[in-house]
């Protein structure tokens, strides 16, 4: 399974024949590497409906028939737009044909804001357990660190973790290193950092905190394999 790293929260995906793209925030993306015309992702997995996650969703799951994945609230809204979904709610597993997703719990706000001054609910935010070819990711979305994490870390293997360092709107360096430690990951890669002035931050100080290699840095664009 080939997994790489493009920018703010933006984690992509490739387990066989299937390219799955995580919160694809691209155009208006300062320090990602992508262009969204040619991205082809067959899946789309939006953790919450802000819009640095939102991102480039709909144009996208449009061109190429994604499927998108999501909380109920979101997936419902996606589909009034035309978009191809699959809804879930917090605690809930499903095995699709290119692995196994479960939402976790998520600590913070969501909601899309439009141009006219509104807000729209769009559900609960969700954290994402990803399981295919033996392997376990965790995507952590834009949570706060909460003590369950340690029952995540417990009943699941995890082999790589995605989590938000940039503070201000996330986890800080420090209660992220924390949730390193209570989820017991084998690698943590920072995401969610100097995309914008208030959440600036040094990966390579986060790392430090973690044990001695568990922390990966990854710049926009760089792979890793499980």
């Amino acid at each position: 399974m080939n997994v790489s790293y493009h920018g703010h929260s933006v984690v992509k995906i490739k387990t066989g024949e299937t390219v799955i793209l995580f919160d694809p925030f691209i155009t208006g993306n300062p320090i990602t590497d992508l262009n969204a015309a040619e991205e082809k992702p067959n899946v789309i997995i939006v953790t919450h409906g802000h819009g640095d996650h939102l991102g480039d969703t709909i144009d996208l799951a449009k061109k190429n028939d994604s499927l998108v994945i999501s909380n109920f609230e979101l997936a419902t809204y996606l589909g009034w737009q035309g978009v191809k979904t699959h809804g879930m709610s917090i605690g809930g597993a499903y095995q699709f044909d290119f692995g196994k997703i479960k939402l976790t719990t998520a600590f913070h706000g969501t909601g899309l804001v439009t141009d006219n001054k509104e807000i729209i609910y769009l559900g609960m935010p969700a954290g994402v357990l990803f399981t295919s070819e033996g392997k376990t990711i965790y995507h952590a979305g834009d949570t706060g660190l909460f003590s369950d994490m340690k029952l995540i870390g417990e009943r699941n293997q995890i082999d790589l973790a995605f989590l938000p360092i940039g503070d201000n709107f996330t986890m800080g360096p420090e209660d992220a290193a924390t949730a390193a430690q209570y989820l017991k990951a084998k690698k943590v890669v920072p995401i969610h950092y100097n995309t914008f002035p208030p959440i600036v931050q040094d990966p390579n100080k986060f790392v430090e905190m973690l044990e001695e290699g568990q922390g990966l840095v990854l710049q926009p664009g760089d792979e890793y394999q499980l």
